[in-house]
């Protein structure tokens, strides 16, 4: 890829994780009343209640730590950017298909390096 089509390239997959880092952010927001400490009181909520809460809890912080991760890798892609290497597989040094990036645009490696 010549250098203009390589920024052209770069400012598409920019935009994209910018995007995807924003919604990541907007699910936190609303995700936040689902990590809230359960009540212990027997008296005001039923134990099948309170179980089902401390579940549902579970699953919010497991979503929250998803997103986390995700905001990570997508951070670490735009870092790449920046260094001129996104795209570019970091075992190989091959280009990572633009199939693999749509579907995933944080991937740092090539689909035949992330298979082993």
């Amino acid at each position: 890829m010549n250098e203009s089509g390589r920024e052209k390239f770069n400012e598409i997959y920019r935009e994209i994780i910018l995007m995807r880092l924003n919604e990541l952010n907007e699910e936190d927001t609303k995700g936040a009343a689902g990590q809230a400490i359960v009540e212990l009181d027997q008296q005001s909520v039923g134990r099948l209640s309170r179980m089902d809460a401390l579940q549902n809890q579970a699953m919010a912080n497991a979503n929250h730590n998803r997103r986390q991760t995700q905001k990570i890798r997508l951070k670490a892609a735009l870092m790449r950017m920046e260094e001129g290497e996104y795209g570019y597989c970091e075992d190989c040094d091959e280009d990572i298909a633009i199939k693999r990036l749509e579907f995933d645009p944080a991937a740092n490696k090539c689909i035949q390096c992330a298979k082993g």
